[in-house]
């Protein structure tokens, strides 16, 4: 049965193989279930909610890329989109959750249109690879930027930025976690555990802070621990449980919630399509979605031999439906967009090679859904942000050597497009200067004929919205 569905003895593979590399790939990828719940309850929604709407979409996800392409990915809410809907759309653009999950929604819906159609593909084959990375790496420094904040290690002062305050616990365990994960990164002596490093360090950052705060608390000095962002031991904390708690608040954008019963949700729709930010808000995530999916699916693909000479990818048309259909699935469900996970390579490296190990990380997931408590210590700033700062700059590492092998316009771009995502605190700012940089670039230098129309619409479009945006301020 097993072997007709998934053809193993094809690949190369066997279950044993399968087995241990789903299981080391979600031990590697199961911080994103508490990041992304801390993360996005900056917005307003229910923590436990959020934690088994993003369980529960990820398992579905991974179920359905092991069960119809057969491809050895896992699929998970994506660190940048929960950063950018939290702090760009939520926090700078002024949407609430709701609306903000109602735009992730119409995100959803246009991305599988895509997707289903050779847009999503011409899209791809048309953004050169160059400003592809120049944008991942902003990306990347994006994500490493909000987690320097949220721990304390970098902070607001008159210099518009500086370095937090190191007496402060919160920020002192942030530091030795991020240095403890640095370190584990640099483990070339063992593989696995370089390449199991965030999940390592984070649990290691979590055990350490639990600690500390027990130490405090049992010298009388409990309410300190807290205060400074220490995490504390779920026996501790009254508002976490087993079982499913919260998914009601999250669910359908709240319409469940008792709380919301009074909501003019038809007025919230109407008040977020008049508003120009509406745009370049599902612009944004729809780009973004496409570099961070594409890139991963390749990186995992090359790993395992499912990526041809020519670029294309083994079942190409069916992995991509079914990270459209996590795309789709997360506004509705109470989650970030889900992609699929660079972590994916650690169980290729492990022998895996089928669905199998997918369908096994997506059962993994779905079990996990259940079991906030046990997670509830990584839902600290000063132990998620271990996270955030080492994908970030896992993210940025990545993609530098493609950029510093490009031309002069894409590395000048590239600079501009990190800085300005970073100094602006938007995903969508750096990439709409980065990319118009690099299209003026490239048509002085003599060279606009070889981008291609795609390029040209993004530029068109994000000075659009720029103008549009401009145009709206100096009215109102």
């Amino acid at each position: 049965m097993i072997e007709r569905i998934f053809h193993l003895k094809e690949s190369g593979s066997t279950v044993k193989s399968e087995i241990i590399g789903g299981l080391i790939t979600f031990l590697s990828i199961i911080y994103i279930l508490p990041v992304n719940s801390a993360i996005l309850s900056s917005m307003g929604m229910d923590s436990g909610g959020i934690f088994f709407a993003t369980a529960l979409v990820s398992g579905v996800c991974c179920l359905l890329m092991g069960f119809l392409a057969n491809y050895p990915i896992a699929l998970s809410a994506g660190m940048g989109m929960n950063a950018y809907l939290a702090y760009n759309v939520c926090g700078i653009m002024g949407f609430g959750w709701i609306e903000t999950m109602m735009l992730l929604t119409l995100n959803g819906v246009l991305f599988i249109t895509i997707t289903a159609t050779p847009i999503r593909s011409k899209i791809v084959n048309g953004i050169p690879k160059a400003l592809s990375a120049a944008i991942c790496i902003g990306l990347g420094g994006f994500i490493a930027f909000v987690g320097l904040q949220n721990a304390g290690i970098v902070v607001d002062a008159s210099t518009l930025v500086t370095l937090g305050d190191f007496s402060d616990p919160g920020t002192l365990l942030t530091v030795c976690g991020i240095l403890m994960t640095l370190a584990l990164m640099s483990f070339k002596r063992f593989p696995n555990i370089a390449k199991m490093a965030v999940p390592i360090g984070l649990v290691l950052t979590g055990i350490i802070g639990v600690i500390c705060s027990e130490i405090l608390t049992g010298i009388g000095r409990g309410n300190f621990a807290l205060d400074s962002g220490l995490p504390i031991g779920p026996w501790r904390d009254a508002s976490v449980y087993w079982g499913i708690s919260g998914f009601d608040k999250v669910v359908f954008w709240g319409s469940l919630d008792p709380a919301n019963a009074n909501l003019d949700y038809g007025g919230l729709i109407a008040d977020m399509f008049a508003n120009p930010n509406t745009y370049v808000a599902v612009f944004t995530l729809i780009f973004v979605n496409i570099f961070d999916t594409t890139a991963t699916l390749v990186a995992a693909g090359n790993t395992c031999g499912l990526v041809a000479e020519d670029g294309t990818i083994k079942n190409g048309r069916r992995v991509m439906m079914v990270d459209a259909t996590g795309a789709l699935l997360a506004g509705p469900i109470g989650t970030s967009t889900v992609t699929s996970f660079a972590e994916s390579a650690i169980g290729v490296s492990l022998g895996a090679r089928t669905g199998l190990m997918a369908v096994v990380v997506g059962i993994c997931f779905l079990l996990s859904g259940f079991a906030f408590p046990i997670f509830s210590i990584f839902s600290y700033a000063s132990v998620y942000s271990v996270a955030l700062v080492a994908v970030g700059i896992m993210i940025m590492a990545n993609n530098l050597p493609t950029l510093a092998k490009s031309d002069f316009a894409a590395l000048f771009s590239g600079g501009l497009t990190l800085l300005m995502m970073v100094l602006t605190y938007s995903l969508s700012n750096g990439m709409a200067i980065g990319i118009i940089a690099y299209v003026l670039m490239k048509i002085f230098e003599g060279k606009g004929k070889e981008l291609s129309w795609v390029v040209y619409l993004m530029a068109g479009l994000f000075f659009v919205f720029f103008l549009v945006g401009a145009l709206t301020n100096h009215l109102s």
